[in-house]
């Protein structure tokens, strides 16, 4: 069975979009954001500007450019020419779903549709670890038109709302993910599927969670020696191989108990371990209580 392991983190964590929104900007500005994680998406609809992040060096984005940053917590946006201190400025609204920044006289010589999401699954630190800090889609008409479904239906208040933001931001974040380039070369899932001897190891442990993985067992599938194996998942996907192992299985577990359809002991032979028991010890190692426990908890949410 082939699985795609971006479509599984993807959907796990549960995307949902806070706003959509197009602004305007004019003359020589600098905003610099806050977004406490959130995830922040825009495209670039006319005109070029600058993306400035903490611990990594500034990009340029024009025309065409989409970017998806999964976990910055914040960053600056500024125009080319803007001075390296002050006019720190704010959007000002100027019509629905509208803003603008800068002098309200000026020529504008930039649009961005900016769109701002949350993740609503509990594990979502551990799987937005996985992904890329920031991407960058050049030229993708398919980005551009699921941004704009995305931007329609956050200012409607249409039946079924909520159901169909969350399945427009699933598919608008694999296709960025698959499409674009991580411009940080910061180790993530992304580079590891793109990475043609991990690619095979990264799809068997997706596909068969429940097996009893080894180092061997991993390296054999990517068709390298174990050691040269080691070396290359921990660099690239920037987790030892059995650790991301681990860290998924915990997903998986996770995501079952908040069902609260399933025994311990059936939760546990799907994540490949021999007994309940044995389970219960690990998932209470790594996330800090039992799994009836964790269940409990999530049931009064």
């Amino acid at each position: 069975m082939t699985v795609d392991p971006l479509t599984e983190i993807v959907t796990l964590l549960q995307p949902s979009a806070s706003y959509s929104k197009l602004v305007e900007y004019t003359g020589r500005w600098r905003i610099h954001r806050n977004i406490e994680g959130k995830p922040v998406f825009f495209a670039v609809l006319e005109g070029e500007c600058r993306v400035v992040s903490s611990g990594r060096p500034p990009i340029i984005v024009r025309k065409g450019d989409f970017v998806l940053s999964p976990s910055t917590s914040d960053h600056i946006v500024e125009s080319i020419d803007a001075p390296s201190h002050g006019i720190a400025m704010m959007p000002t609204e100027v019509g629905e779903g509208r803003f603008r920044v800068g002098p309200p006289d000026g020529a504008v010589n930039l649009r961005m549709q900016i769109g701002l999401c949350s993740f609503a699954s509990p594990d979502a630190a551990l799987l937005v670890s996985l992904l890329p800090a920031m991407i960058v889609a050049t030229g993708k008409p398919r980005l551009a038109l699921l941004l704009q479904l995305v931007a329609d239906e956050t200012r409607h208040s249409r039946p079924g709302r909520e159901v169909v933001l969350e399945r427009l931001l699933e598919v608008l974040l694999i296709e960025v993910l698959r499409c674009g380039a991580d411009v940080t070369s910061i180790p993530s899932l992304s580079r590891g599927l793109a990475d043609d001897r991990l690619v095979a190891a990264l799809r068997a442990m997706h596909a068969r969670p429940a097996h009893g993985w080894t180092i061997a067992g991993l390296a054999a599938e990517a068709g390298m020696s174990r050691s040269a194996f080691f070396a290359r998942f921990t660099r690239v996907v920037g987790h030892p191989p059995m650790e991301y192992l681990l860290a998924w299985r915990m997903a998986l577990a996770r995501r079952l108990l908040r069902t609260r359809e399933f025994a311990i002991e059936h939760i546990a032979t799907q994540v490949g371990y021999g007994s309940g028991s044995t389970f219960s010890t690990a998932f209470a190692r790594h996330v800090g209580m039992s799994p009836m426990r964790y269940a409990r908890a999530m049931s009064t949410r």
